[in-house]
């Protein structure tokens, strides 16, 4: 009797993780395993595709909505293991999502799992979504707020910014530092970092934002731009 095998295909932007995926998958007789770059057209006939971050949220958007359509289930294997970025992965509609360091027994029950019309998360990943919901979201005027903190702008550059009083920037500053539980702005910024928040983009922009310089001591006072 012919054993029913599941279509893989792989569009992983790493040669390297490409081969790997190929070589530990391509051991199971229960998957036909293809790669992107060699063989493009095998996409129509996948039921699994396994594929970077970029990829795996592209691929996901473009499929249908329709829960009884026969559509490629999406396994994501990636080294990003921020809350926002795990969450907009499942928002975006894929349908597993492994950390790079997993082992291959567990790649090998994902796809299997994702060819049944499952779903599977890491346990990393499981606890990360399972931590997020417990937690309080922020609004997206905190988000604004928490993006320009993390630049180094005081409040009355924040409320310029964002068209805002100052009175009311201090209010979300007060909000989001509750939801966060941090006891300070730049604990605050920590916080959000650690959590995935602030995207690398807002952290370079802060780490390049030019510090105020001292004046020099005149008639025995000094002149601190930073108080201005």
């Amino acid at each position: 009797m012919q054993l029913n095998t599941t279509n893989i295909h792989i569009m992983h932007e790493d040669p390297v993780m490409t081969a790997g995926l190929r070589a530990i998958l391509g051991e199971h007789a229960e998957f036909t395993v293809s790669s992107h770059a060699v063989c493009p057209h095998a996409l129509s006939m996948a039921q699994v595709i396994v594929a970077d971050y970029q990829s795996g949220i592209a691929a996901a958007r473009q499929m249908p909505q329709d829960r009884y359509s026969p559509a490629p289930r999406v396994l994501i294997v990636t080294q990003f293991d921020k809350e926002w970025e795990v969450r907009m992965a499942m928002d975006s509609g894929v349908h597993g999502y492994l950390l790079q360091g997993c082992s291959a027994e567990e790649l090998v029950k994902a796809a299997r799992l994702l060819s049944q019309g499952l779903r599977y998360l890491s346990e990393a990943v499981t606890r990360c979504v399972a931590d997020s919901l417990s937690r309080e979201s922020l609004t997206g005027r905190e988000t604004d707020v928490l993006r320009l903190l993390a630049q180094g702008c005081c409040n009355k550059s924040i409320a310029r910014e964002l068209g805002i009083g100052v009175g009311t920037v201090k209010t979300h500053v007060k909000g989001l530092m509750s939801k966060l539980d941090a006891t300070a702005r730049t604990h605050a910024v920590v916080v959000a970092t650690q959590r995935g928040l602030i995207g690398p983009s807002q952290q370079r922009a802060a780490a390049l934002k030019p510090k105020p310089i001292m004046a020099r001591p005149q008639n025995n006072g000094f002149h601190n731009a930073a108080l201005q």
